[in-house]
């Protein structure tokens, strides 16, 4: 499982997992929202009407589940154990508190904090993406504050200053190297 703060390079270094151990599974997300431009069905996530995710959740079909500006975001548990049965490492790319809730489900699965190399860094990453509002980086900006207060709460850190050696270091936190 890795997280860390919106900007801090979290899909950036997992589609180079994936690329070098295509032996992974990468674990796709199931939510209420819209899907946006491009975006497939079961490859990006399972895009469900909200009293069939809700129904989901009664049945204790999501690993992890939260609620996120205004809509609902879950980790599919069948396909997990499936893959967690077959003996296939499965990656979970997920936020602070979905990585809580996975923990009490699977607390012996690797849990991995991804960093900055510090917070004005992430603060330039987030600006320099270009696609939000002042309001909008403010609130990752505070998100990221509280996110980065719990990184001692994982097995390691991994900083993410240089792609190449974070991608190494990663590999070696997940035995891969």
């Amino acid at each position: 499982m890795i997280t860390g703060p919106s900007g801090v390079g979290k899909g950036t270094l997992v589609a180079l997992l994936l690329e070098r151990h295509p032996q992974i599974w990468l674990s796709v997300s199931a939510t209420t929202r819209q899907p946006r431009a491009g975006e497939i069905d079961g490859q990006h996530y399972f895009f469900l009407e909200r009293p069939a995710f809700e129904r989901q959740v009664a049945e204790g079909g999501f690993l992890e589940w939260a609620e996120f500006a205004g809509h609902l975001y879950g980790t599919p548990r069948p396909a997990v154990e499936a893959h967690l049965a077959e003996g296939r490492p499965v990656l979970l790319e997920i936020e602070l508190e979905g990585a809580r809730q996975v923990r009490r489900s699977f607390p012996s699965g690797r849990q991995l904090f991804l960093a900055p190399p510090g917070f004005e860094e992430l603060e330039r990453r987030i600006r320099g993406r270009g696609a939000d509002s002042e309001e909008a980086i403010a609130r990752r900006l505070e998100r990221a504050r509280v996110e980065l207060a719990a990184a001692g709460e994982f097995d390691a850190v991994v900083v993410n200053g240089e792609l190449e050696t974070a991608l190494g270091e990663l590999e070696g936190q997940m035995g891969l190297a």
